[in-house]
C-alpha cells in the first residue's frame, strides 16, 4: 500500500449518489435532520442513517444534538470548498444533472456556499476587492487582506481583527462552479455575507441555497463593490 492521503476513500464517500445529494444539501450551511437528508437523497431513513455514519466517521460531517433531535452539518470550510470545487470540475467537463427549475438562474446569480456567498454577485465582490488591492496574493500562495482592505471592511461594518481570531484562513479563493471564476471564502467571505444579510440587502430563501437580493440591495452592493473598469 502506498503512503499518503487516502483520496480513494474520500472519493468513494462523496461519489455515492445518495451521499453526494446529502452533502450538497448541507452546502446550504443549515443543520438538517436525518429525515430531511433522507428526503434530499430519496432514500429511507434507515439507509440515510448508515450513510451519515460513514460520512461522520470520515470527518466530513458533524452531528449536533438538540433536545430529541440530531442535526447534521458539514464539518468545516475545507469540506465545503472541496464540494464546490468538485461541482466546478463537473460543470466544466459537461457532467450536469438535467434537473433544473425556475430557481436555477437565481442559484447562479447568488447562493450560499457553506457559509459564504457564491454565484455571479459573489464573483463581482471578489473581482472588486482584487482590483482595488483590498486583497492580494500571500507568501504562502493564498490570499491576504491588505491595509486598505482592513480599512475598507471596517467602513463596511466588518471588523477583520475580530474575525482573525478564528483558526480558519482570513481570505481564501473558492472556485465558483457556475461562474468558473473565483469568489471569496474564509472568515472574510463569511463576514461579508453575514453583513449583507444584516443590512437587509439580501435574504436567504427558506427552501434552497438561493440568496435573493432586493433591487435596492443589489444597487447598494454594486456601489459598495465597484469594478475599476465599470
Amino acid at each position: 500500500m502506498r503512503d499518503g492521503p487516502d483520496i480513494a476513500l474520500i472519493g468513494s464517500l462523496i461519489g455515492d449518489p445518495a451521499r453526494a445529494n446529502m452533502l450538497t444539501a448541507l452546502m446550504s450551511g443549515k443543520a438538517l435532520t436525518a429525515s430531511e437528508l433522507a428526503a434530499e437523497a430519496g432514500i429511507t431513513a434507515q439507509t440515510a442513517s448508515s450513510h451519515l455514519g460513514k460520512l461522520a466517521n470520515a470527518g466530513l460531517i458533524n452531528q449536533r444534538k438538540q433536545g430529541r433531535h440530531r442535526y447534521y452539518v458539514l464539518s468545516d470550510d475545507d469540506v465545503g470548498q472541496a464540494l464546490e470545487s468538485l461541482m466546478g470540475l463537473a460543470a466544466r467537463k459537461g457532467h450536469l444533472r438535467v434537473r433544473t427549475g425556475p430557481n436555477d438562474p437565481a442559484l447562479r446569480k447568488a447562493r450560499v456556499c457553506y457559509d459564504h456567498l457564491a454565484g455571479d454577485l459573489a464573483v463581482r465582490i471578489y473581482d472588486s476587492l482584487l482590483s482595488h488591492n483590498h486583497v492580494a496574493p500571500a507568501d504562502d500562495g493564498g490570499l491576504r487582506l491588505t491595509e486598505s482592505g482592513h480599512a475598507f471592511l471596517q467602513s463596511f461594518g466588518v471588523n477583520p481583527a475580530q474575525r482573525s481570531r478564528s483558526r480558519r484562513p482570513e481570505c481564501r479563493s473558492c472556485l465558483d462552479w457556475s461562474e468558473r471564476r473565483y469568489h471569496l471564502a474564509g472568515s472574510t467571505g463569511n463576514a461579508i455575507y453575514v453583513r449583507l444579510l444584516e443590512l437587509g440587502w439580501a435574504q436567504r430563501l427558506e427552501t434552497s441555497r438561493v440568496v435573493q437580493f432586493s433591487t435596492a440591495g443589489e444597487m447598494s452592493l454594486v456601489a459598495q463593490f465597484p469594478l475599476l473598469n465599470g
